[in-house]
C-alpha cells in the first residue's frame, strides 16, 4: 500500500466531506460527550481498505481508539462486526460516511473479484484486473482486487508495452507496430499485443510478441488460439466476460483473463457504521 497516495486521497475526500465543517453535529453533539462505534457486516463478503478506514479516523482525530476485529481479505459474514471506534462522538460522526465510502466501495471490489476467482478454481488462469478504474482511486481499486484473489494487469500506460487495435491501424499493421516498439521498449518491458482474428495471433507471434491478448474472440477461436500458440507465450482472454462464462473461457486452457467489471461494474459492500 502506499500510504502517501492514500493520504492524498484521503485528505481530499475529507476537505470534500468538512469544508467548513459538521454544522449538524457540531449544532447537536457536546463536544465531550464519548461513544463506542461498530463496523457491522449488512451482507456476507470480502472485506478491503480497513486500514484506509482507521486512517480517516486519525486524520479526523487523532484520539479515536480503532481496533480491526477483521483484516483485509478476509471474508466476512452478515451480521458480524467487522471493527470497533471508541472516541468523541462528533469525531466519530464526522469521520462516519468517508470511511464507509472508502470501505464500502474496496470491499465491493475485492467481494466481485473473489466470485471470479472461485468461478475458475482448478483451471491454471489468473484473474486480471484492468486500467478501467476510477480517476485517482487505480492504487487503491488494484488493491481490493489483490485482496479478493486476483493480480493486477498494469498499473499504468508507463509500465508495459500493449499493442492495441488502434495502435494496429495507425502503425499499418502488427508487424510494424511490433518493430517499432522493440526499437523504443526499453529493458524489462514486456510487450503485448490485441488479437481479433487467428491470423492476427500468427502474426503477434511471428512478430516476436511477449504475450498475446485474445479480444472478443469466441470460445472455438480461443481452443483454436491455444492450440496455435503450443505454450510459446502467454494468452490473456478478454471481452465477453462475467460470472457466466468466465469459467468456460478459463476451461480453453488460456493463462489470463482480464476483466474490466472489477472496477468499473462492483457493487458497493453494504456496510454500516452502528453506534452501540
Amino acid at each position: 500500500m502506499n500510504w502517501e497516495r492514500v493520504d492524498h486521497l484521503i485528505n481530499l475526500a475529507l476537505e470534500e466531506d468538512l469544508p467548513a465543517g459538521d454544522i449538524t453535529t457540531e449544532a447537536i453533539v457536546p463536544p465531550d460527550l464519548s461513544a463506542n462505534a461498530v463496523f457491522l457486516a449488512k451482507e456476507d463478503g470480502v472485506l478491503a481498505g480497513i486500514e484506509v478506514a482507521a486512517k480517516v479516523f486519525q486524520k479526523v482525530d487523532s484520539a479515536i481508539s480503532f481496533k480491526k476485529i477483521k483484516d483485509d481479505g478476509q471474508e466476512f459474514k452478515k451480521g458480524e462486526i467487522l471493527a470497533e471506534v471508541k472516541g468523541r462522538a462528533a469525531s466519530l460522526l464526522k469521520a462516519e460516511r468517508t470511511a464507509l465510502n472508502f470501505l464500502q466501495r474496496l470491499s465491493g471490489i475485492a467481494t466481485l473479484t473473489r466470485a471470479f476467482v472461485q468461478e475458475v478454481s482448478g483451471t491454471k488462469v489468473v484473474i486480471l484486473d484492468t486500467r478501467k478504474t476510477t480517476p485517482g482511486w487505480r492504487h487503491l481499486e488494484k488493491y481490493a482486487v489483490r485482496m479478493g484473489g486476483g493480480q493486477n494487469h498494469r498499473q499504468n500506460l508507463s509500465e508495459m508495452m500493449l499493442i492495441k487495435d488502434n495502435h494496429i491501424r495507425i502503425a499499418g499493421g502488427i508487424i510494424p507496430a511490433l518493430k517499432r516498439a522493440k526499437a523504443k521498449v526499453a529493458s524489462g518491458i514486456k510487450i503485448e499485443v490485441e488479437a481479433t482474428s487467428l491470423d492476427e495471433v500468427r502474426e503477434a507471434l511471428a512478430g516476436g510478441a511477449d504475450m498475446i491478448m485474445l479480444d472478443n474472440m469466441s470460445l472455438d477461436q480461443i481452443r483454436a488460439a491455444v492450440e496455435l500458440v503450443a505454450g510459446r507465450v502467454p494468452l490473456e482472454v478478454s471481452g465477453k466476460v462475467n460470472l457466466q462464462t468466465v469459467r468456460h473461457l478459463a476451461l480453453t486452457g488460456v493463462d489470463y483473463i482480464s476483466v474490466g467489471a472489477l472496477t468499473h461494474s462492483f457493487k458497493s459492500a453494504d456496510i454500516s457504521l452502528e453506534f452501540l
